[in-house]
């Protein structure tokens, strides 16, 4: 190449390779790690004395030395890793707990897709079990952009001066969630785990809506309803609990989701069943699930995803998720027995319906309690829970005349609210340092408690409602009465299940 060059360019580039050897010759020393060579202006001192300016070539092995050691300490830098945000710490990398968790977000996810699809899908007639099952589809994937887009950053990270009601921004768009960082309330667990585990419970707790609406609610609608729910009541109410907020600080105990999750479901589920009002023929028309079968696998899904839901909620593969495994069994398992009891009793036959309702009500009620009480408790949980959830199931909605589809508010609002107050009352330190109940001699944690459910509560029904009218005042919430009459697979899908 030199060849093709004239005699200019050729001195002009010797020139530029001379300046830069000279330039890295002298900053080497710059590079070089203390330990292990002293700085360029040291090493002369102690070897020799320093070679006089007319003599350039001879100063040259001292650089060089310098140069040599330099290179691995340079290959070696990193740059200096950005700060963290407040909600985030170091990882401290636990494989088994990451492998649990792993396992434990996939069986929450099974439980709305496909348990609830299915458990929703075969309650309802048979003209609207693709409509229904279609929303449990539907809002896996919403959420799931939703949540990384900005609710998980809403939800769990630390807000500055509003934190006691609202995360920051610090993880929108999941930005700086890198490798090696991890939430403050998981440390042996990477963030990107702890996120995807969290919006499981997102996925779920709209879904869980949609019982209360079924047959009636336009899918259009039915989208932006869910999309301004996340974000203005899950969220905060979620920030609230378990993220630094204010009810977290006031004491109140939710160990896996009874208030931030059942309660708002049910009480939104009955703002639904209100304002949207009763489905056409209710009351008059047979009504009937379609398909038991369909609503029994789904339950079974549900009661098998559970164990994600609470024992992963102990955030580590450690005794706490064993306990709260063994409490989510035993209190589903007793809530189905005293659910069939007392159907027994006043209504002569245990049906499959109320037999899977059942199960489902013990699941919700020992939700919040289910890392805070001890298998004695959870079966007094599960038994209460049967008969209180019945009640609300059967009668409550009959003297209060409105029309909860698929028992939305009657198992998982009361469940939740159920479960929420009799945390207060069970909940043992020696099970878990952070709770202590009324039998443990904190009486007044049930009135805890009880404020958790009325906050909650009262916020969630508020925005619930001022969402729901804004809907129905531009787009409209609810089908045409002959698209109603027709079934919804048709009229909002143009499908038909055979």
């Amino acid at each position: 190449m030199l060849r093709t060059l004239n005699v200019s360019s050729r001195r002009l580039l010797a020139a530029l390779l001379t300046a830069t050897g000279l330039a890295v010759m002298t900053m080497a020393p710059a590079y070089a790690q203390p330990e292990t060579t002293p700085p360029a202006a040291e090493a002369p001192a102690t070897e020799a004395p320093a070679a006089p300016a007319e003599a350039p070539a001879e100063a040259a092995p001292a650089p060089a030395t310098a140069d040599a050691a330099a290179a691995p300490a340079a290959a070696e830098a990193k740059p200096e890793a950005p700060a963290l945000p407040p909600h985030a710490v170091a990882l401290a990398l636990n494989t088994g707990d990451t492998a649990w968790m792993l396992t434990s977000t996939a069986l929450v996810l099974m439980m709305t897709i496909p348990g609830l699809a299915l458990f929703y899908g075969g309650m309802v007639r048979k003209k609207n079990i693709l409509a229904t099952a279609a929303q449990s589809f539907a809002i896996t994937a919403l959420v799931t952009v939703l949540w990384s887009v900005i609710g998980y950053s809403l939800a769990f990270t630390n807000g500055g001066d509003s934190n006691d009601y609202i995360g920051g921004f610090s993880r929108v768009m999941l930005g700086g969630m890198g490798m090696d960082v991890a939430h403050g309330l998981a440390a042996s667990i990477p963030e990107s785990v702890f996120m995807t585990f969290q919006m499981t419970f997102a996925i779920i707790t709209p879904a869980l809506i949609t019982g209360a609406f079924a047959d009636r609610m336009k899918f259009s609608a039915m989208l932006l309803f869910m999309t301004f729910w996340l974000l203005l009541v899950y969220a905060p109410i979620a920030h609230w609990v378990w993220a630094g907020g204010f009810l977290g600080q006031l004491g109140v105990l939710d160990f896996a989701g009874g208030t931030v999750v059942h309660l708002n479901a049910g009480i939104a589920g009955l703002v639904c069943a209100i304002i949207l009002g009763k489905r056409v023929g209710y009351g008059t028309e047979n009504m009937s699930p379609h398909n038991l079968l369909y609503a029994l696998i789904g339950a079974s899904m549900l009661w098998v995803g559970w164990f994600g839901f609470n024992a992963g909620s102990a955030v580590a593969a450690n005794a706490l998720a064993g306990i709260a495994l063994a409490n989510t069994q035993i209190a589903s398992a007793a809530a189905a027995l005293s659910w069939m009891a007392a159907e027994w009793l006043f209504q002569k036959k245990p049906s499959v319906l109320g037999l899977l309702s059942g199960a489902v009500a013990g699941l919700v009620a020992i939700t919040p309690a289910a890392g805070f009480v001890d298998p004695s408790g959870a079966l007094y949980i599960g038994l209460i829970a049967g008969v209180v959830c019945f009640a609300g199931a059967v009668w409550l909605k009959k003297a209060l005349g409105y029309d909860d589809s698929l028992d939305a508010f009657g198992v998982h609002g009361i469940g939740g609210a159920t479960g929420a107050i009799l945390t207060g009352v069970f909940a043992l330190s020696s099970i878990n340092s952070l709770g202590k109940g009324a039998i443990d001699g904190k009486p007044e944690q049930i009135w805890i408690q009880i404020q958790g459910l009325a906050i909650a509560g009262i916020y969630c029904a508020v925005v619930t409602a001022v969402i729901l009218l804004v809907l129905h005042y531009t787009i409209g919430l609810r089908v045409t009465k002959d698209e109603e009459v027709e079934g919804l697979d048709l009229t909002q899908h143009g499908e038909r299940i055979h």
